[in-house]
């Protein structure tokens, strides 16, 4: 199989050397806006470089991996679409729910697959979890806690473009309370507020938020996030049920220490970035579009999939703009979407 990877940047590099390592993977080719970038890290993966993107829709390769910016999503996958391509795409796949819903309509009667980079769908706790929930486990389930906490803020220059924390980075912890729960987000209220760095406020950001999300059959989600937490990368989704309790994230490198008298901290050095966090699960879900791509399975991540996440935090972004709480349906609405 030929593989196409246009984004030489962080995800992108740790794509192509998955990509590099499969035994299926017969060739791949690698291509960015930043051609000494791209060139570069084809030399250190023994790849080939390509210096045009649009060359990659020609029959040079049979898929294609998008991990370039957020801007270039939409056109990408629409162009490899097109060409009959399958395509991995990391999230967002558009930057808009309207630029989704058109997506959507030409993913569905071409009948390519596109799978949306949800990696932890791929971790081996969230796996875990949505089993214990599909066993009923844990009995009816009452209460969810669920938040992502950075260690430190993205770069000032990112902030205006990144769409916020909800959109941003939050979006993963709603996509993974979805797929875990198999549950739908119903209502949500939000709010957000500012303890760091200009830059959010200047972009009508927050760095910190928090939502409760009343989900279809009324159980609640507690959701928080944060830019600023210097203990460490914490990310945990907790399920609180009337037979058993679960948690994701409860491990020996959690960034979060005990005040209680003799008992310590988790004993490994806490996680410090998502990249080292989630390592196994970019590799797993890498591999997964491997098989799609060979038409050896469907997507597990699907367009579908992006946008319901998509509705919830839309949801959010308004609650927290307008302080209240806001009904999903009301953004489904809003943009004319059918579900």
């Amino acid at each position: 199989m030929r593989v196409g990877i246009v984004g030489a940047g962080r995800i992108g590099a740790v794509h192509a050397a998955t990509l590099a390592r499969h035994e299926s993977v017969e060739q791949l080719l690698i291509a960015d806006v930043a051609v000494e970038r791209a060139a570069g890290l084809a030399r250190d993966l023994g790849a080939e470089h390509v210096e045009q993107i649009t060359s990659l829709f020609s029959g040079r390769v049979d898929a294609l991996v998008v991990t370039a910016a957020t801007a270039a999503h939409a056109g990408l996958v629409t162009a490899a679409v097109e060409a009959g391509l399958p395509v991995f795409c990391e999230k967002p796949v558009a930057a808009t729910i309207e630029e989704t819903l058109r997506l959507l309509d030409l993913v569905r009667s071409s009948g390519v697959e596109v799978h949306i980079g949800f990696q932890r769908r791929f971790d081996a706790g969230f796996v875990a979890a949505r089993a214990a929930v599909a066993n009923e486990e844990l009995g009816w389930i009452h209460t969810i806690r669920a938040g992502t906490c950075d260690a430190s803020p993205p770069p000032d220059d990112y902030i205006p473009t990144s769409g916020g924390l909800f959109r941003d980075c939050l979006v993963h912890d709603i996509d993974a309370l979805r797929w875990v729960t198999g549950l739908e987000v119903r209502e949500v209220y939000a709010r957000g507020a500012n303890h760091g760095s200009d830059a959010f406020r200047r972009a009508g950001d927050v760095d910190a938020a928090a939502a409760l999300l009343t989900l279809e059959n009324d159980a609640f989600a507690l959701l928080t996030g944060t830019r600023y937490n210097a203990a460490g990368y914490d990310v945990r989704l907790e399920l609180l049920g009337s037979k058993d309790s679960i948690s994701v994230g409860l491990d020996d490198r959690l960034p979060l220490r005990s005040v209680e008298p003799g008992v310590a901290r988790p004993a490994g050095v806490p996680w410090s970035v998502f990249m080292d966090r989630f390592a196994p699960a970019y590799v797993a879900e890498m591999v997964a579009f491997v098989t799609v791509a060979a038409g050896e399975a469907a997507s597990p991540c699907t367009v579908a999939d992006a946008l319901e996440a998509a509705f919830v935090t839309e949801a959010c972004e308004l609650s927290r703009r307008e302080g209240r709480p806001v009904q999903v349906s009301e953004i489904v609405q809003l943009v004319g979407a059918a579900r």
